[in-house]
């Protein structure tokens, strides 16, 4: 990493902690909007808003790549995530390891993959006591999907990928995911656009 890019996220990570200290009880999205604001954040096809920080300027040549990725690819990109309220992060998977790492907000984001025919649950907030983790690895190939642990609040994370994400790398789930996963079905349908 880059020096100029820690500063940067280093920068945005004091801006996001004192976001926290100023928030008003009475108005649960005072601070995912004012996120919003300064950081502007888009809609996220999957759900949630995000913004891209970082893309690597170096590239892995397609040779130097596992066979599935179709062309040359970036050693790395990072985004900010928020998910706010009742928004989900829908069903997806993409080709590379995603790297979730918690900043701010007052929810952990439920992070759900599918494992071995189950589904798996993990936490990334600031709550260690509460089995809350600052890092949550989504492996590779793997349907994944997220949700606030408080649908009153918001959380804002960063996602990492490496080889960087390439929007042809990105899968959307639909109805066949419960065909490959009928056992799921109750816990799928809710994580589906």
């Amino acid at each position: 990493m880059y020096f100029c890019d820690f500063v940067a996220i280093f920068s945005f990570a004091t801006k996001a902690l004192s976001l926290k200290a100023e928030q008003n009880e009475n108005q649960k999205y005072e601070n995912s909007n004012l996120l919003d604001r300064k950081v502007g954040l888009q809609k996220h096809p999957e759900g949630g808003w995000f913004k891209e920080i970082y893309r690597s300027g170096d590239v892995v040549p397609e040779t130097g790549l596992p066979e599935n990725f179709n062309g040359k690819r970036n050693f790395s990109t990072s985004i900010y995530f928020l998910l706010e309220g009742g928004d989900f992060s829908a069903f997806h998977r993409i080709k590379s390891d995603e790297i979730w790492h918690y900043y701010t907000g007052n929810s952990a984001i439920e992070i759900l993959t599918i494992e071995n025919r189950r589904i798996k649950k993990q936490l990334v907030g600031n709550n260690l006591e509460n089995d809350e983790q600052l890092q949550v690895v989504a492996p590779k190939n793997k349907w994944f999907a997220a949700r606030l642990k408080n649908t009153q609040g918001f959380g804002l994370v960063g996602c990492t990928v490496s080889p960087g994400i390439h929007f042809d790398d990105f899968e959307m789930a639909d109805e066949k995911l419960i065909d490959e996963f009928p056992e799921l079905k109750e816990e799928i349908v809710p994580f589906l656009r």
